[in-house]
């Protein structure tokens, strides 16, 4: 899949791959845009996506090389205030922060969430924030699901974020996580890649899956064995939607606390998946410096931590 901008923010031109030649519209181009089919079913029959000058159709068949532009409608306008929540940086910058998110915390607002998200603190802390993602997303390069902890960069200038996000695409920014998973790993390390789509009896969930989907390639590395379970460092080539969670659930070693994908009781007490962004590195988009950060563990994992390695977990 490549996308090319065509100016304006809300127009999308999406080139057909093998991997979505042969698909129905409203499948390949919901996988490509990460959206719903029902919602790209919608986009589609109000004559949002066209080939060259003729408007597809939900049952039309993809074709290798087809150039389909996808016009997205402009997001409905939320109040977004700002709010005196704690932040947790790590470091900022005329161009950056760096900040530890807490475990619960969504990243930014949505219909029904508006309030009480790392958006709104932002936006109380910091003057000016990147407006790339528009208001509802003012600064965020990339995102961390609710109860997933740890380091996170936003911007605070378009120039940055354009930077940001080239360095994310690239893979030239490296983040690495932490996760606590059910299970004995045998292997030391090793390489998961599969295709990932929206699980098909459950919108609000992802799943491997052998076709229509989009590639996802994550590496672990184990850190310690504990018999029931392991601690792995983890590495994203990409980044979908719950990778880690899914792909860890895949090879049979779910997170312990996932409310999505393991959601079995747990000796713990922890509220969530044990999952923690813990290191990030980039390039400094305007002084070129290369930068190096670490999020130490929340209370709860390091607490999971310490009671695998005292053996009190039976």
């Amino acid at each position: 899949m490549e996308h090319i901008e065509n100016g304006a923010a809300e127009q999308q031109r999406l080139i057909i791959t093998e991997q979505e030649a042969g698909q129905r519209a409203d499948v390949g181009l919901a996988a490509m845009l990460e959206l719903t089919r029902s919602n790209m079913q919608k986009l589609l029959e109000e004559g949002r996506a066209v080939r060259g000058s003729k408007v597809l159709k939900s049952n039309y068949k993809l074709r290798l090389g087809d150039e389909i532009d996808v016009t997205l409608p402009e997001p409905q306008p939320l109040d977004v205030q700002p709010e005196n929540i704690p932040l947790d940086i790590i470091y900022e910058d005329e161009d950056v922060v760096v900040v530890n998110k807490a475990r619960g915390m969504v990243v930014h607002p949505a219909a029904g969430n508006l309030n009480g998200t790392l958006v709104n603190a932002l936006l109380y802390h910091c003057k000016n924030l990147s407006g790339i993602n528009g208001v509802i997303r003012p600064g965020i390069v990339h995102r961390l699901d609710k109860d997933t902890s740890g380091i996170m960069i936003c911007a605070k200038n378009d120039a940055a974020h354009l930077s940001l996000s080239q360095q994310i695409q690239a893979k030239t920014a490296q983040r690495t996580y932490l996760a606590v998973v059910r299970g004995n790993i045998k292997t030391d390390s090793g390489v998961i890649e599969t295709l990932i789509a929206r699980d098909k009896n459950d919108r609000k969930k992802m799943a491997v899956v052998k076709e229509g989907g989009r590639d996802a390639v994550t590496e672990y590395e184990v850190l310690e064995r504990f018999g029931k379970y392991t601690i792995v460092r983890c590495r994203l080539r990409t980044g979908r939607t719950h990778q880690i969670r899914v792909h860890m659930e895949y090879l049979g070693y779910p997170l312990v606390g996932d409310p999505k994908y393991s959601p079995m009781k747990t000796p713990f007490s922890i509220q969530g998946q044990a999952l923690h962004s813990q290191t990030l590195e980039f390039t400094h988009p305007r002084t070129g410096e290369r930068l190096s950060f670490e999020a130490p563990l929340p209370e709860d994992m390091h607490k999971i931590v310490t009671r695998l390695r005292l053996g009190q977990f039976n």
